[in-house]
């Protein structure tokens, strides 16, 4: 099975066509490869290779005002496929649409994607907007 690693065209469109002002959250579910999958035979696991990526692309997603809001470790998946787990789990905030688009451009989170690639399964990735907490599903009460 081919898994969902990176975006579409269009959807990176749709991203930047509503760059409405303020912050955007991005919620990140990630299933690594046992073994990383890294072009001219580089050796890892896909937890080392992710952890590559994140520790080189750290400096320029905090550089950018970005930060991560909320972190969880995966339990159990009450609705969905049974065999659908995620091993990493977490919202990334950015202070605006710009902001993520300017990391995606930058030369060393590009030089860090390829150990994203390398160690990513598959994934989603789901923009939303930041709304006030409450006690209620259906909004703030």
């Amino acid at each position: 099975m081919t898994g969902f690693t990176s975006f579409s065209r269009e959807a990176f469109a749709a991203f930047r066509a509503d760059n409405r002002p303020g912050p955007v959250h991005m919620l990140n579910l990630i299933r690594l490869h046992a073994e990383a999958r890294h072009a001219g035979g580089l050796r890892a696991t896909g937890a080392e290779a992710y952890a590559s990526y994140g520790r080189i692309s750290a400096p320029v997603f905090a550089r950018l005002g970005g930060r991560i809001v909320w972190r969880g470790g995966f339990e159990l998946g009450m609705i969905g496929p049974e065999e659908e787990r995620w091993d990493i789990c977490f919202v990334a905030e950015y202070p605006s649409p710009d902001s993520f688009a300017e990391m995606l451009r930058d030369p060393i989170y590009r030089e860090a994607m390829a150990h994203r690639i390398a160690a990513v399964a598959d994934s989603r990735l789901i923009r939303l907007g930041v709304l006030p907490s409450g006690t209620r599903f259906d909004g703030p009460s």
